[in-house]
Order: C-alpha cells, then sequence, then structure tokens
C-alpha cells in the first residue's frame, strides 16, 4: 500500500504504509477511518481536507487528543486489484451517455441498493480484518465503494460505528448505501431532495459543504501573488485549467480551448495563465504555440504547488466542472466559466452552478469566445457571478463534517442483520 502524508495540507503529519498517523508508542488509540477511492484526485483530495480537520480539532469537539487518523484508499483492500484511473477513463469517450445514464438517472430513487454486503464479503475480505483489528470510531467516505464496503464491514465483523458518506459533487448518484449511512454531509439543500425519496431520514441529512484544503478562502495579497506567478497585476487574470492527473477527460477541452487561440488577443485587458498540470508536453505544446503566434497576453505555469494561492490571485477560471475544482474556485472567489458538454456528476455540478447564476457554461469554443467577450466589456458581470456563487461558498465543510461525525460517535444504534437490501424508493425529486 502506498505511503500518504498530510504535509500538503499543513502540519507535517507522517503516515505508515496503510496511510496511518504513526502512533507515538505501541498502545491502542482511538481511531477514525478517513475512506476514498483512487479514482482521479478529488476523492482523496477530499479525504485529505477531513484528515487535516481531525488533525486540528484534537481535544476539541469531541475529537480525541490522542486520535489515530487512517487515510486509506479502500481499491487497496480489493481481492482483485483494477486500476481507478483507467477505470474512470474508460467512461470519457463514447460510453460517457452511457455513465450519464447509469450514474443517476434511471434506477436511482427508484430500486436501490442497500448494504454491499456480498460486494464486501467476497471483494473486500481484507477490509473486514482491518475493522476487527482497529474498531474504529467511525468511517468518513469520500466514494461509494468505500461507503458499500464500510457498510459491508460492519454488517459482517459486528463492530458498530458511524458511517458517514460526504459526496465531492453537487448531485448524488444512486449506489450509496442510503439507508445504512448514519450521515450523509451534502454539498446543498438541493442534494438533500435527492435523498429524502431514497428513504434517507432527515436526522441523517445535513448540509455540510464539500470539504477542501485550507487556503483558498485567505486573504490575498494580489501584487505580492502576482510578481511570485510572473502575471501582470493590471489585467483580468483568466486562468485556463487545462490539465489533471488523468489527460483523457482534458481532450475535448483542449480541442475548444485550441480554437479560441486566435481570438485571445483581442482581449485585451485580459491576461490568460494557462495550467497544463503535470503534463509536460502539453505545456511545451502551448509555449511553442503562443510564441508563434507571437501572442502578448498569455502565460504558461508550470506544475504549480500553491493552487490556493494562484486562484486567489486570478478574476476569472475557465474550467471543467470538477466537483473539488469547483469548490475550490468557490472558496477561493474565483468565477468560473465551465467549459464543455458534461455527463454524470459533472453535469450535475454544471447544473447546480449556472442554476445559481455562481458560473457560466459553454458548450462550443464560439460559446467561450461571445462569453468572454461578455465579461471582457461589462466587468460588473464577474462581480455578479461573485455575488451570486456566495450561497454555494462553505470553506469550513471539513471542520463540520468532523463535528457532526463526532456527534454520532458512541450513540446506541440497533442495526438490522441482513445479507444484502433491496428496496423501493420514491420518485426523485430532481429528473431529467
Amino acid at each position: 500500500m502506498t505511503t500518504e502524508r498530510l504535509d500538503n495540507l499543513g502540519d507535517n503529519v507522517p503516515l505508515n504504509s496503510r496511510g496511518t498517523v504513526s502512533p507515538a508508542s505501541e498502545a491502542p488509540r482511538p481511531v477514525i477511518t478517513i475512506m476514498h477511492a483512487s479514482v482521479g484526485s478529488g476523492h482523496r483530495a477530499a479525504a485529505m481536507a477531513i484528515a487535516q480537520a481531525v488533525e486540528n480539532m484534537r481535544g476539541a469537539h469531541g475529537v480525541p487528543d490522542d486520535v489515530e487518523v487512517d487515510v486509506l484508499d479502500v481499491l487497496d483492500f480489493g481481492r482483485i486489484k483494477f486500476d481507478g484511473n483507467k477505470t474512470a477513463a474508460a467512461f470519457t469517450g463514447a460510453t460517457r451517455p452511457i455513465y450519464d445514464v447509469t450514474w443517476r438517472y434511471t434506477l436511482t430513487g427508484r430500486l436501490l441498493w442497500g448494504g454491499g454486503s456480498a460486494w464486501s464479503r467476497i471483494m473486500f475480505h481484507s477490509f473486514n480484518d482491518y475493522v476487527t483489528e482497529k474498531r474504529p470510531l467511525a468511517v468518513i467516505c469520500t466514494h461509494i465503494t468505500a461507503a458499500n464496503t464500510a457498510v459491508g464491514a460492519r454488517m459482517m465483523t459486528g463492530v458498530e460505528f458511524p458511517v458517514v458518506c460526504v459526496p465531492t459533487d453537487y448531485e448524488i448518484e444512486g449506489w450509496w448505501p442510503h439507508k445504512e449511512t448514519d450521515l450523509f454531509c451534502v454539498a446543498t439543500e438541493f442534494m438533500a431532495e435527492t435523498l429524502r425519496p431514497r428513504k434517507v431520514p432527515e436526522r441523517c441529512i445535513e448540509v455540510t459543504g464539500i470539504p477542501i484544503r485550507p487556503g483558498f478562502s485567505d486573504p490575498r495579497d494580489r501584487e505580492h501573488d502576482c510578481e511570485t506567478f510572473g502575471v501582470p497585476s493590471d489585467k483580468t487574470l483568466v486562468l485556463v485549467m487545462a490539465g489533471a492527473a488523468l489527460p483523457q477527460p482534458y481532450v475535448r477541452f483542449r480541442a475548444a480551448m485550441e480554437e479560441t487561440l486566435p481570438y485571445l488577443r483581442s482581449f485585451e485587458s485580459m491576461h490568460f495563465v494557462f495550467l497544463p498540470g503535470k503534463d509536460i508536453a502539453y505545456a511545451k505544446h502551448l509555449r511553442s504555440v503562443f510564441e508563434g503566434m507571437k501572442l502578448p497576453n498569455v502565460t504558461v505555469l508550470d506544475y504549480v504547488d500553491d493552487m490556493a494561492a494562484l486562484m486567489r490571485t486570478c478574476d476569472l477560471a475557465i474550467l471543467k466542472s470538477g466537483g473539488l475544482t469547483v469548490t475550490e474556485c468557490l472558496c477561493a472567489e474565483l468565477p468560473m466559466i465551465l467549459l464543455g458538454k458534461s455527463y454524470g456528476q459533472e453535469k450535475a455540478n454544471t447544473t447546480m452552478l449556472t442554476s445559481f447564476g455562481a458560473s457560466m457554461h459553454a458548450t462550443t469554443s464560439r460559446e467561450l469566445i461571445m462569453q468572454l467577450r461578455h465579461l471582457h466589456d461589462n466587468s460588473e458581470a464577474l462581480h455578479g457571478l461573485l455575488v451570486n456563487a456566495g450561497a454555494l461558498r462553505r470553506p469550513n465543510a471539513a471542520q463540520d463534517i468532523v463535528c457532526s461525525t463526532m456527534r454520532l460517535v458512541g450513540v446506541p444504534c440497533d442495526r438490522e442483520q441482513h445479507f444484502a437490501e433491496f428496496y423501493w424508493g420514491g420518485k426523485p425529486a430532481h429528473i431529467r
């Protein structure tokens, strides 16, 4: 299993080979388990944000002083090993509409998965052993596979602990263990309205926001940060977020951006900051294109460690509608244009943000150019996006999730034991 650290989130807290905060002694300690799945980067980022909040809250809000924090990838416990990123990438081409349908709109809210016990017994037996050994105070899950595995382990082992589910997008797919989850920590009331028809009790729903790492809501020092990143401070800075751990989902995004490049010089009061992430080849390509075009208002940055500072420095972002990234923009008070046709959870994110007037959405390069022209010529429109986004900003989500979790620890709960459960829910509040 891989070793993770919390260095990039604040305190330097070494984790052992299971992603566990190293104990000061061999004496048993209370454990809080935070589980994600290595499918993209968002689920892990949310888990690490919650872990950092636990660290920062030791001795307060019910968090024990000597708590041990386990940050685990559920796929590490699987009997069959597979690459979650490659699996996710399989749904970025022609199969994306299928993913859209199965993600929420067809069976969800009607015929629902009950507990994942069979799945847990067959596929994740080693996690059952982990639960028997560690007996966690609580298990917080940022991915559906982790959540169903945790519920299954609780059924199989008889070890009692609350399971807290933290969806990392602005809608909830149907395969969370609805009736066996002790608490859903969701981003908006819109999501709560999706859970209620799925027979999730009101007491098990709390609107907390999506957890992100610290720093995005800190005050900004624009002049200093502009100098640090080598960008002008007298222009409207447009951050183009065109890179991530998985390049496949960005193929169409980059193609649309390529079509806009000849028009960038016409936006005289804007300066475009391209962020290709760790994709060195794409960064080299962009620099070559910009040099050939002699564009005066573009900058290509290499991989940036302090994304919070960069987002706080910029005035507008062009990006895909990933849940964690748009949440970081909200907390950094960075207006957004969401680019590209979206499916599944990204479609839900786009719908939520645009319905609030918290972002704009461009499907094609022509729409993007039109929207950039509007924002270029009407600076008050940027301010309008910022004001509307305020209704969705929840920069303290990670701390609120930890507080809500600790209120459940030690509370007696009489649970039914069953191998698997299927049941009919009500009609979803939000349907296509």
